[in-house]
């Protein structure tokens, strides 16, 4: 009998199964789909960044980015976060770069000259520039394969094909069942994305996670040679990134309802250039290849901050990123398998992020949301 039921195999989950495992613990992975890394996490713009207003989110992602460069499957590339600020916002992200500060990660402030040897922009409006050069991308896949095959190194079973239907909690044991057979387990930990809502009805829980689409476009190889950090217009909240040859671009739809829709909204697509090209001028001209482009879900919750740690007796959850999974993943494996093996989190504090905010009204709000 397992010692942890882990529901996902996206990289929230492979990485806490790691952990787990690290610590001794029998662990049992289950994932709906038929491999790895299905849902958001194959699905996601990979970046990763220190660049938060709130403090656990920084260090979340700091620590995850410090153990991403050291897996040579994560493939990691420091190529660079550049947040242009408009005067509007440029109180609060005063504010943020303080806590960026406090906490000494890599954060400098630029001016627009400065920010402009980076990246070519129209400057209207904007007040200055941050840069992150510890931010980047990795490879979600290679990092998710990589704890996986750890995990499995260490023990840990993973059946994939195997959704949960079920769960209910008796004589101190969760009881799951799957299509394929039933399981026990003294701890439940559900890092199951945008799906954790449904998950949770099966469980009779209300669970605050909801999915949200969201678009990934991309261009054909540019006729000019590039190397851009990831750009973000704060101000639209349009970005862009180089990715070999060509660039990657979308901006969130703030009237996109909840839900589990399918497909490309090539609607969406005008809207986004439009604020890109107000920005970004050199963009105009470019072609879009539409089979390159693609969509996929953010895991949101209300305050767009995750629901870390215990939940009830034995469950646990880590879900509910914003869009922020894979680069707060390696950290969040750490201390989940703090949670189950010390019952509590231990090299950091996730109060802040625990259920309970939710239920208390404490909403936290997280500025640095794309």
């Amino acid at each position: 009998m397992p010692d942890v039921v882990v529901v996902g195999a996206g990289i929230v989950g492979a990485a806490s199964a790691y952990r787990l495992a690290e610590k001794g613990l029998r662990v049992l992975v289950l994932e709906k789909e038929a491999t790895y890394a299905q849902g958001s996490t194959g699905k996601s713009a990979a970046g990763v960044r220190v660049q938060f207003s709130e403090p656990l989110n920084v260090l979340l992602s700091y620590r995850s980015i410090l153990e991403y460069r050291e897996i040579p499957e994560a493939a990691y590339r420091p190529i660079g976060y550049l947040f242009l600020v408009p005067e509007a916002q440029a109180e609060a992200q005063e504010e943020a770069l303080r806590v960026q500060k406090a906490l000494e990660v890599p954060v400098e402030r630029l001016s627009l000259a400065e920010a402009q040897r980076k990246v070519p922009f129209r400057e209207e409006g904007l007040a200055y520039a941050t840069f992150g050069p510890m931010d980047g991308t990795i490879d979600p896949h290679g990092a998710t394969a990589y704890y996986l095959r750890e995990a499995r190194r260490l023990g840990a079973e993973v059946r994939f094909s195997e959704a949960l239907l079920s769960a209910r909690r008796e004589e101190g044991l969760w009881r799951v069942e799957t299509p394929k057979g039933r399981y026990e387990a003294p701890f439940l930990l559900l890092c199951t994305g945008a799906w954790t809502g449904e998950v949770g009805r099966r469980l009779g829980l209300e669970i605050p996670i909801y999915p949200v689409r969201r678009m990934v476009f991309a261009t054909a190889p540019t006729p000019f040679p590039h190397a851009f950090p990831l750009t973000v217009d704060l101000a639209t909240g349009f970005y862009f990134r180089s990715e070999g040859s060509r660039l990657l671009f979308g901006r969130s739809n703030p009237e996109e309802p909840p839900g589990f829709r399918e497909g490309m909204d090539w609607g969406w697509l005008g809207p986004t250039l439009e604020a890109g090209l107000a920005r970004f001028p050199f963009l105009e001209g470019l072609s879009l290849d539409r089979k390159a482009s693609w969509w996929g879900y953010y895991e949101v919750t209300p305050d767009h901050n995750p629901i870390l740690g215990f939940v009830e007796e034995g469950l646990l959850l880590a879900a509910g990123f914003s869009g922020h999974g894979v680069q707060q993943a390696a950290m969040v494996g750490r201390l989940m398998a703090e949670e189950v093996a010390f019952g509590k989190a231990r090299s950091l504090d996730i109060a802040p992020f625990r259920l309970e905010r939710f239920r208390k009204g404490r909403h936290l709000r997280e500025k640095g949301i794309v």
